[in-house]
């Protein structure tokens, strides 16, 4: 088959075709349940699955390039495949996509001479190496070599970024010389000069929006006078940041503008179809002036829901949708009021039994508590410095370093950090929490006490950046530590990745004799065990808690934070077994409450818009 651009229309073989585009970031996605996912977004009335491909997340240094278990690429493409549906790839490098420092790979900045996103020779090598290594997957899996991928997109939304036609150009031929043949799109918002800056006349132009479909259309008409109009991201809802509401967006407004664009014969992708989760410490951060993580949840308020049910957008799409192109038989499991499971065989021949909702949530107590000091040992090796190194300096991709220095302040001191706290410190003293100096507060400064002993910063890699002119910054204690002004020296430093936790330090912790007692006094970690006669998709709910990490049966559910807006963690039904099963929780700071709920139904701090 070939699959073309037309001077109205996209052709396959030569006929006119609407791409029905629906967003899922398998990386997002525990690989289980993506034959679950896709074949949903068929019963919505979608022909294609599109989906970023997230560089850092195959490549966490420069020697490894991990194309297995959840990043099985090929894996995912063949199951679109399996269910009759096209594909759309979008490699980037950079993709933003709320995720960590925006798919591009820490170690790449490191050493502060590779350019971001620009035409330099250190940033296009890496490049063409990470393309080389996608080529295996992408390639044979080409529309016209018998594969579902029949549009592949350069760069993502350059032109809110820059506007370097020879970077464009640059990156479009290494897609071409991989082997790549189906025709290349890029991405931009219709709005100044976007569209132009961000593209070449090479590349077929689409637009990026969530409203004002008529004139967004009109503006990218404006910019690409012939070819099919393609929104290829329909925002039909956003990201959550922590500490800020649950954004949704009503269900009839996007269907309205969803038809609107489907009426002016436009393709479209829905940005999100299913969101997922940004498990581990995946989650990237905006900073504007004010850095704001991401929340673990990537929910979107999208059709399908973090759990993989349908919402009310789903219904309200499907509708839209089925104005202009047939949609399949929707099963009863899925009309509104049904459970949302599919008990159909999946598409790679796995079965996809029916699951029965559980009656009742159920209650975990956290019995075997150790602090964090005390599993050091088991967690991490020390390393020697003048100066505080970066996490980068120490190979540490993501999650907290621990940063000790011995210090003589008889009369205490005022500690100054010389730029900026990437992201969160807890200051201590011989082990005891004296301050927390918060990036998002512009918080630089505590006052110790007197001490003669061991001062400690525990660091919290809170999101790597993934949108702006801060993309690829180290993370860390920025430009020193000083006390009343004197730099201080001589430190040792510590990474705790954490995903995974070490199995010594499970080991050592399920070896703690259990106690009774409600507080948890943090930094500490507590795990208990619970049963389970069948398996489903479950939510942790930690109330009470204040901030730290999670993990059920080793799996890294992601970040907690009582701020919300999310109040629990998404588990993925594969993750649980029947018969036992373990959580772990990282409190960094305290708890009221020794027990964790394993809840039925989520909350994200809101009600369906």
């Amino acid at each position: 088959m070939r699959f073309a651009i037309g001077d109205t229309d996209f052709l396959l073989d030569g006929e006119p075709h609407r791409v029905l585009s629906g967003a899922i970031h398998y990386f997002r996605v525990h690989p289980d349940l993506w034959a679950d996912r896709i074949r949903k977004a068929k019963l919505m009335g979608l022909n294609t699955i599109e989906t970023y491909v997230a560089w850092n997340a195959h490549a966490p240094s420069p020697d490894v390039f991990d194309l297995t278990g959840g990043l099985d690429l090929g894996r995912f493409l063949d199951l679109v495949a399996a269910e009759g549906m096209h594909a759309v790839v979008r490699p980037g490098p950079y993709i933003c996509a709320e995720w960590t420092n925006g798919g591009l790979p820490y170690w790449l900045f490191a050493d502060g001479s590779v350019g971001v996103r620009r035409n330099e020779p250190g940033f296009l090598a890496a490049v063409q190496t990470y393309l080389q290594q996608l080529a295996p997957v992408l390639v044979p899996r080409q529309i016209d070599q018998g594969g579902p991928i029949v549009l592949v997109q350069v760069e993502n939304e350059y032109g809110a970024y820059g506007s370097d036609p020879e970077y464009l150009r640059a990156l479009e031929q290494m897609h071409r010389d991989i082997g790549l043949t189906v025709p290349f799109t890029s991405v931009d918002q219709p709005m100044g000069t976007m569209l132009e800056d961000g593209s070449l006349p090479s590349l077929h132009k689409t637009g990026s929006f969530g409203s004002r479909s008529a004139a967004r259309l009109e503006r990218l008409r404006q910019a690409q006078p012939t070819g099919p109009l393609m929104c290829s991201e329909f925002w039909d809802g956003w990201f959550d940041s922590w500490g800020e509401h649950h954004h949704t967006t009503s269900a009839a407004d996007s269907a309205a503008d969803l038809d609107v664009l489907l009426a002016a014969g436009g393709s479209v992708n829905i940005y999100m179809f299913h969101g997922g989760t940004n498990f581990g410490f995946t989650n990237g951060a905006n900073d504007k002036g004010v850095y704001r993580p991401i929340a673990t949840s990537y929910d979107y308020d999208a059709p399908l829901d973090e759990a993989g049910r349908p919402t009310s957008k789903f219904h309200a799409f499907r509708a839209v949708i089925e104005r202009y192109a047939p949609v399949p038989p929707l099963p009863a499991s899925m009309e509104p009021g049904g459970s949302g499971r599919l008990a159909s065989d999946a598409a790679d021949g796995v079965g996809l039994e029916a699951r029965i909702t559980p009656a009742t949530d159920l209650a975990v107590r956290l019995d075997r508590v150790a602090s964090l000091r005390s599993l050091l040992p088991t967690l991490t090796t020390w390393s020697a410095h003048d100066e505080p190194p970066t996490f980068d300096a120490l190979g540490a991709a993501s999650g907290f370093v621990l940063y000790r220095a011995e210090v003589d302040l008889p009369t205490g001191g005022v500690l100054t950090i010389g730029q900026e706290v990437r992201d969160r410190a807890i200051v201590s003293v011989d082990g005891v929490v004296v301050g927390v100096l918060e990036r998002e507060h512009h918080d630089r400064a505590v006052v110790l006490p007197p001490v003669t002993g061991t001062l400690e910063l525990l660091v919290e890699d809170q999101g790597r950046v993934d949108y702006g002119i801060r993309i690829g910054e180290p993370k860390g204690l920025i430009g020193g530590v000083a006390v009343d002004g004197v730099p201080l020296s001589r430190w040792t430093a510590a990474p705790l990745a954490l995903d995974p936790i070490a199995p010594s330090a499970l080991d050592a912790l399920s070896a703690v004799e259990p106690t009774d007692g409600e507080a948890l006094a943090g930094p500490t970690f507590a795990t208990g065990s619970f049963d389970l006669d069948a398996v489903d998709d479950r939510y942790l709910s930690l109330d009470g808690f204040r901030k730290g990490v999670a993990w059920v049966n080793g799996f890294c559910l992601g970040r907690y934070w009582s701020r919300g807006p999310q109040q629990t963690l998404a588990i993925p039904g594969p993750v649980l077994r029947r018969g036992r099963n373990a959580v772990v929780v990282l409190e960094l700071h305290a708890s009221a409450s020794r027990t964790a709920h394993l809840l039925v139904q989520p909350d994200l701090g809101h009600t369906e818009g």
